[in-house]
């Protein structure tokens, strides 16, 4: 169902290929939201089984064993996974009910896999907890829509329904109605930020910022500190819980940590939740956070604050400046120093440990999250971040939107795809980077004029450019845990930029009619087979126009199985399945 919009006024464009008002405005912020959520598992189950286009207009799955069948109704298929659907019904012989998100989990779960009672349960719970949140975010912004004014956490903050792709987007366990507030960037909340004082016995850390981490947080803090000590910044949520773990209460009593309390001018959270900004401050805070976001406990690891402060001292290492020759407007946002606690009571991840990272952009800079960028936003009007942006370009140039969003996605993929692929081929470093890592920087009429990757989680130095490597750097990976075999660096990047990023762009455009999505694959074709592959050395354009099938991350699955994805070997920390590969060449 490709659209044929060519132009038509934000106000008024409808889901792609569907005339009929969408339920994602309906005025009733907790409906939208059971359907925003019914939507994504919906595109979870289509994925994660290679589900195919139906015959009609109404998708169809068997459920409880065939006894019964889910429907809704197809708004827009996609070849990139971004589907739109109209309210789901279960039926069993000739009745049918409407039914909400957390039924629709529960059927699609089985229809998916063989889970367990608890892992259905924990899964349902979460779809539950998702939808209300999202519910809640709905409202307030509906309410009370005033952005920042700060262009950059504007941007940060416009992922109101989360990834499309996702059962449980908005889950966030433990959280209260009070600490959503002001924990959440949907809403947007913002804190004075809690500190300890760190005895120097037990103080870790590392800088490769030119100035040691204590003496960052010391400006950061900007009072007096007990002697001996240094200052360690925490989340307020976090706070409240180390001090019920018997290690951290035990160093507190003995006078190794002193609780400081809450200091400060108000810290935002980003699109990340737990890294926080503060306009007018060069340092952002990747705080640890004990939370269930999504799949995943965010608090630090060890192997990931030593990766952002190797990773800065590599690409300085003159490996940036060669990078800044061929792609000048690119560049990795840095995480280059850390500090912490060290104690033998104290495990990985001990809740403890913060990262210092560079907020490298300024108040006329126009830097999107991309996964922002594309995000919808039903409020008055179902539109994005991406939408204005071309709507302004299609005036401005007097040309139909179709016709923008093609321009305007060739240059996307020359100022940020293209600089990415030149890493992983020439330098041996694959980013993991999907759309909520990734930012696109605007030029002032709104066209892509360079990008940024950020987060020291994400690297996979492949193993057959070690020796390379190391000999920029001596000992890089020994504490990091960061080179992989290549096999798993292929698979991941593959998903990562090739599936999450590019092909959710070009599903976010025709999702939204904003251009044929057939349209922008052939674009992506010939790009893969020119510059893409004959710049860079990546193995990835071949492997996307050649492979009948990818592997992909399949986040239904992996919620099921109840992974964290930040635990254990990196090639079993979630669900790989395989999909059609839409790109393949015929």
């Amino acid at each position: 169902m490709a659209s044929t919009l060519t132009g038509v006024p934000p106000a008024a464009r409808p889901a792609a290929g569907h005339p009929t008002p969408d339920p994602l405005l309906d005025p009733d912020p907790a409906v939208a939201a059971e359907h925003a959520a019914t939507e994504s598992l919906l595109r979870c189950w289509a994925r994660e089984t290679a589900a195919e286009r139906p015959d009609g207009d109404l998708l169809r799955i068997p459920v409880l064993g065939g006894a019964a069948q889910l429907s809704a109704p197809v708004r827009h298929w996609s070849a990139c996974g971004w589907h739109r659907f109209g309210p789901a019904t279960v039926s069993t012989g000739t009745a049918e009910h409407p039914v909400d998100a957390v039924t629709v989990a529960a059927l699609v779960a089985g229809a998916t896999g063989r889970p367990e009672p608890g892992q259905l349960a924990d899964l349902t719970a979460r779809v539950a907890d998702s939808s209300a949140r999202t519910a809640e975010i709905l409202a307030h912004r509906r309410a009370a829509p005033a952005a920042p004014a700060d262009p950059f956490l504007r941007a940060e903050q416009a992922l109101l329904l989360g990834h499309p792709l996702h059962p449980t987007p908005k889950s966030r366990d433990g959280l209260g109605p009070a600490q959503s507030a002001a924990y959440s960037p949907e809403l947007h909340g913002s804190f004075r930020l809690h500190w300890w004082a760190v005895h120097r016995s037990l103080l870790a850390g590392d800088s490769a910022a030119g100035t040691p981490a204590e003496q960052l947080t010391a400006g950061l803090y900007g009072r007096p500190l007990p002697a001996g000590t240094a200052a360690l910044p925490l989340h307020p949520w976090q706070a409240r819980e180390l001090v019920l773990r018997p290690a951290v209460a035990e160093l507190l009593d003995q006078g190794l940590l002193t609780d400081l309390g809450q200091h400060g001018e108000p810290w935002h959270p980003t699109s990340s939740v737990r890294t926080v900004c503060r306009p007018g401050t060069p340092w952002m805070l990747k705080l640890s956070l004990g939370l269930r976001i999504t799949n995943s406990r965010r608090e630090n690891l060890r192997k990931e604050l030593h990766r952002g402060a190797e990773v800065h001292r590599l690409l300085e290492s003159g490996l940036a400046a060669k990078w800044r020759a061929a792609h000048p407007g690119f560049d990795i946002v840095r995480d280059p120093a850390w500090i912490g606690v060290d104690h033998p009571a104290l495990g990985d991840p001990n809740g403890l440990d913060t990262v210092l990272r560079r907020l490298p952009f300024g108040p006329a800079d126009r830097a999107l999250c991309v996964a922002g960028l594309v995000a919808e936003r039903p409020l008055d009007r179902l539109g994005s971040q991406l939408a204005d942006v071309l709507d302004e370009l299609a005036v401005r140039t007097g040309r139909p939107v179709p016709t923008v969003a093609t321009e305007w996605f060739l240059r996307y993929l020359d100022t940020v795809v293209l600089p990415i692929l030149w890493l992983d081929g020439r330098a041996g470093i694959a980013l993991e980077a999907h759309q909520q890592n990734s930012l696109v920087l605007l030029d002032p009429q709104g066209w892509p004029a360079g990008g940024r990757y950020r987060d020291n989680q994400g690297y996979y130095f492949r193993d057959s450019h070690a020796d390379r490597l190391h000999r920029r750097l001596p000992g890089l990976g020994a504490h990091s845990d960061t080179f992989v075999p290549d096999a798993v660096a292929d698979e991941r990047f593959a998903y990562y930029l090739g599936i999450n990023h590019v092909l959710g762009l070009i599903g976010a455009f025709g999702s939204q009619g904003l251009a044929d999505e057939q349209l922008l694959l052939a674009a992506l074709r010939r790009f893969l087979a020119g510059p893409a592959a004959t710049a860079t050395g990546s193995a990835l354009p071949a492997h996307l126009l050649d492979a009948p099938t990818l592997r992909c991350k399949a986040n239904l699955l992996t919620r099921l199985h109840g992974l964290d994805e930040l635990v254990g070997p990196v090639e079993t920390q979630s669900v790989y399945v395989e999909i059609d590969n839409p790109v393949a060449r015929a």
